[in-house]
């Protein structure tokens, strides 16, 4: 990875991005793919797309989604002592977020806090279970509510944990919000390696799109709107080669292994068949996964948008998922980037994504 590609990357994932709130992060890839794209578009709700004009007219239009936000938590109540009670945003952990430091992005700017952790001398320890929402309170070092407004904080903020994205060797990357701000990088780093000599055959859309992890919104907005012929959706899936996880009922994905392609619900045979087939040709390894009801990902929006979208989902190998410490394989990365950069190369103007009955 050249030094301009890491540089991009790391802003991209230091950049607050929760759902509901991600301009700031679709502001920093918009600014990256415009040296590339022909054209770089948004909606009113702050999905944003890179255009590459293919070059056969009549060819199928390949949209490549991942989606721009992250978990977080919200201001709720504000004391007349200063403290601050907060709700999730998305599929945030209540277990591992007392003791953490935060990033409340108010009106006047960044404020950090901490999560409050009662010390457990003072602690009714014997059988303690996780906190409930309602129980934990963020302190911004503020003695009073107007002290808290005179910050530039009210309740309906949203905050992030605070801490950046870190190579913890050369080979594994670390931080919050790699689900899926990574996904974007990769679909910026295919735009660009596409315009870099021939373009391909189908025109690519490029999608970032916003507030996948309240419910897929986002995608289901954007699909409607750019009409895609075929679509691949990329997001993470879970390393379940840890300790603790129970392959039996999980899967085996290993850390490292490369890609998986999923199979089953969403997961258009053809596209998926496609995908097994270039990795093949391009000497890429992969996995498999089985979607036996739903994906939990943007693609359960996408393949059902106007009259159906033949798509399929590609993910990117992680572990501990929605914790401030997720866990990525940079040869993975590279392995996704080889991936969908051949995939979008091999859809050609005859191509009919269709279950032939």
């Amino acid at each position: 990875m050249r030094d301009s590609e890491k540089a991009f990357l790391f802003e991209l994932l230091n950049t607050p991005s929760p759902s509901g709130f991600e301009a700031a992060g679709q502001r920093v890839w918009a600014g990256h793919v415009r040296a590339f794209a022909d054209a770089v578009e948004s909606d009113p709700y702050g999905n944003t797309w890179a255009t590459l004009h293919g070059s056969v007219a009549d060819a199928p239009r390949l949209m490549l989604e991942a989606h721009a936000d992250e978990i977080g938590f919200m201001i709720n109540q504000i004391t007349d002592d200063g403290f601050l009670r907060i709700v999730r945003i998305g599929g945030s952990d209540r277990a591992i977020a007392r003791g953490r430091r935060v990033r409340i992005l108010g009106a006047l700017g960044e404020v950090h806090g901490v999560i409050g952790n009662t010390a457990i001398h003072l602690r009714d320890s014997k059988d303690e279970k996780a906190p409930e929402w309602h129980e934990l309170f963020v302190d911004i070092g503020a003695k009073s509510k107007e002290e808290v407004a005179e910050r530039g904080l009210r309740v309906g903020h949203p905050a992030v944990y605070a801490g950046s994205a870190e190579e913890m060797t050369p080979a594994r990357l670390i931080g919050r919000a790699l689900d899926n701000r990574i996904g974007g990088f990769i679909i910026a780093r295919v735009l660009a390696r596409l315009a870099e000599s021939m373009p391909p055959a189908a025109t690519v859309y490029g999608v970032n799109a916003v507030q996948e992890e309240i419910g897929g919104n986002g995608a289901r907005m954007v699909t409607y709107r750019l009409r895609p012929d075929v679509a691949v959706v990329l997001d993470v899936t879970h390393a379940t080669d840890s300790p603790g996880i129970e392959k039996a009922k999980h899967g085996a994905v290993i850390l490292g292994g490369g890609p998986t392609v999923t199979h089953g619900t969403a997961n258009h045979p053809k596209v998926v068949e496609r995908l097994v087939a270039v990795a093949e040709a391009e000497g890429i390894p992969i996995q498999h996964e089985a979607s036996s009801r739903y994906t939990g990902t943007d693609t359960d929006d996408v393949y059902v948008s106007r009259a159906g979208v033949p798509s399929a989902l590609v993910s990117l190998p992680m572990r501990y998922m929605h914790s401030p410490i997720e866990m990525v394989d940079l040869d993975d990365v590279e392995r996704c980037i080889r991936l969908l950069t051949a995939f979008a190369r091999s859809v050609r103007a005859d191509d009919a994504f269709r279950v032939e009955i």
